[in-house]
């Protein structure tokens, strides 16, 4: 049950990851939005931490709370339609992929 839950959790934030990547093309997105999430990737990539990780607790909860709070300001800055509209396509291509044939053999039947 919880390796099924997990797995949920990960497609989600697959998911949230491909509508932000999106959001991020899309023209209609204020430049502000587009700043506070390039600054959230910029930080999840960059290669020091503003507070090193070798302090016990606060060296891991920065990445915990910076990274989602500027994900959270940038949502704030973009219209809700353009981030459901991505939400909706993204949600339409998942279920596409999981419904696409598997070619006359049933699910989880391999060839060895």
């Amino acid at each position: 049950m919880a390796f099924e839950r997990s797995k949920e959790i990960t497609r989600a934030f697959k998911r949230e990851l491909i509508v932000y990547q999106r959001v991020l093309r899309d023209e209609r997105t204020p430049v502000v939005a587009k700043l506070f999430l390039d600054l959230a990737i910029g930080y999840l990539l960059m290669p020091f931490d503003l507070i090193p990780d070798f302090i016990p607790v606060i060296g891991r909860l920065d990445d915990v709370v910076i990274v989602p709070a500027l994900v959270f300001i940038a949502l704030r800055y973009i219209p809700r339609e353009i981030v459901a509209e991505h939400r909706e396509q993204v949600a339409r291509e998942d279920q596409a992929t999981v419904s696409a044939p598997t070619h006359g053999r049933p699910p989880g039947n391999r060839r060895n």
